[in-house]
């Protein structure tokens, strides 16, 4: 059965499964202790430290290990914003950063004079350079930026953005969960946090690295772990099998991404051809090699996530179907895509022709079947004697506002008009994406009673 979400946790590595339990009968003493017990300790957590440290490209005595990426994330916003507050209180980030970034900055503005700018991405989610320069101020005390997207698996411009913040004095902290495994973060970063669950090791274990020169501060009770930025007791065992896996990987990742990415490639191209109405998203050339997400019209993600697993494939998916806030991906929202029907599929290490063929065999039918059971409408000429229409869609969820919207386009001529009338928040997003997709135009939107007023002109 094909697993195909490592973006969200990957496999155990065989080496961190190995470190792991070669270190459970070393490991489990106190580092900070002199005894035997504890020198042993200590040698293996120095010894993971040097080793991740090689791989992020730091001082060993630069990195510190976290019981996670998201509080590695935490601690690193944290830390500079306190360290930095005699500079200003203004953040900047982007608007497809990772949600454990968003929530901290979020927190942030909560506070009085706190401000966070959010720099928009393009229609394939990267961030411009130019305008995340532009967003630097004299009172920016810290910049965030991923290396490459959770979701859809574009690659940001982060050697362009850190020599801009390094020109005006701003550390810029990098989200690398998604890379770290493929390779160094280039570029003069200031800090960097990571997952180890993200490339084969144990979940549990992120690391942090904050350069010498940052000022920084660690927040919350003080404590003598980590160079007092990291609190409690060290999991040294899952520690070496992270460093273990990372080093395993890296030595793989050069031939495997020029293998995955050929498999990646493969999907982008026969998805639009196997089934129709999809978008596929994220950039196609500045991208992580093993990951690919497309939507489908007319179909909701949850249903397809489910039929995908009866036929032995484990995917993900931003829609809001499948959240319990039926809210869109904020990533998918930025970029302007469509969400309704997402599938993103990351590859793991090992993937083989015959799988990823596999996929494409079972998905032109789990797709067809959802739409044939929602409903879809099937292509016609239509009338097109009624100059405007209006669609109740109140207290109806994605993908039905889309599928009520489709069903009557063709009942009004040429330069008429459909309005949908929709509670759901996809249909700020899906509607207008649908209209790019099918050569129609999206006119815009009002407030109306229960909802928005969604209006399109129908063009073709």
């Amino acid at each position: 059965m094909p697993y195909f979400d490592v973006a969200s946790s990957a496999p155990l590595h065989p080496v961190a499964r190995q470190a792991l339990q070669a270190s459970l009968d070393e490991g489990w003493a106190d580092p900070a202790r002199l005894y035997r017990e504890g020198r042993r300790a200590r040698l293996l957590l120095d010894a993971a430290r040097e080793a991740a440290a090689e791989a992020v490209g730091c001082r060993p005595d630069e990195l510190v290990f976290t019981p996670s990426g998201t509080r590695a994330i935490h601690l690193g916003i944290s830390g500079v914003l306190a360290g930095r507050r005699r500079v200003g209180r203004h953040l900047v980030v982007s608007a497809v950063e990772h949600s454990a970034v968003l929530h901290a900055a979020g927190t942030h503005e909560a506070a009085d004079g706190a401000t966070v700018t959010e720099v928009p991405v393009n229609r394939a989610g990267a961030v411009s350079a130019a305008a995340y320069t532009a967003a630097l101020r004299d009172d920016t005390a810290l910049a965030c930026l991923q290396s490459a997207n959770h979701e859809v698996g574009t690659e940001q411009p982060v050697a362009e953005v850190a020599e801009a913040c390094a020109a005006a004095g701003v550390p810029l902290l990098v989200d690398a969960a998604q890379s770290l495994g493929w390779g160094p973060v280039a570029g003069d970063w200031s800090l960097l946090a990571a997952s180890a669950h993200k490339w084969g090791g144990p979940a549990g274990v992120g690391l942090l690295a904050v350069r010498k020169g940052v000022r920084f501060a660690a927040q919350g009770p003080a404590d003598e772990r980590e160079s007092g930025r990291s609190a409690g007791f060290e999991n040294i065992p899952a520690i070496v099998a992270a460093a273990a896996s990372l080093r395993a990987v890296r030595a793989e990742a050069a031939d495997e991404a020029v293998r995955l990415r050929a498999l990646v490639d493969r999907i982008r191209a026969r998805v639009p051809e196997l089934v129709p109405d999809i978008e596929v998203v994220g950039d196609p050339v500045r991208r992580l090699p093993h990951l690919v997400t497309f939507s489908c019209l007319y179909v909701d993600g949850e249903t397809v996530l489910h039929e995908l697993d009866r036929a032995g494939f484990s995917v993900s998916s931003g829609s809001s179907c499948t959240s319990s806030t039926l809210t869109p991906s904020h990533v998918l929202r930025a970029m302007g895509v469509l969400s309704e029907g997402n599938v993103r599929v990351s590859l793991p290490l090992g993937t083989t022709e015959e799988d990823v063929d596999g996929f494409l065999s079972v998905l032109p039918g789990v797709v067809s079947a959802v739409r044939e059971r929602l409903g879809a409408p099937v292509p016609s000429a239509g009338t097109g004697q009624t100059a405007s229409l209006v669609v109740d869609a109140l207290g109806k969820r994605c993908p039905i506002p889309v599928i009520e919207l489709a069903k009557v386009i063709g009942d009004v001529p040429i330069g008429g008009t459909v309005t949908v009338l929709s509670d759901d928040g996809a249909a700020r997003l899906d509607i207008p994406a649908w209209c790019e997709m099918r050569g129609q135009e999206y006119v815009g939107e009002e407030g109306a009673a229960g909802g928005v007023a969604y209006m399109v002109r129908r063009v073709v």
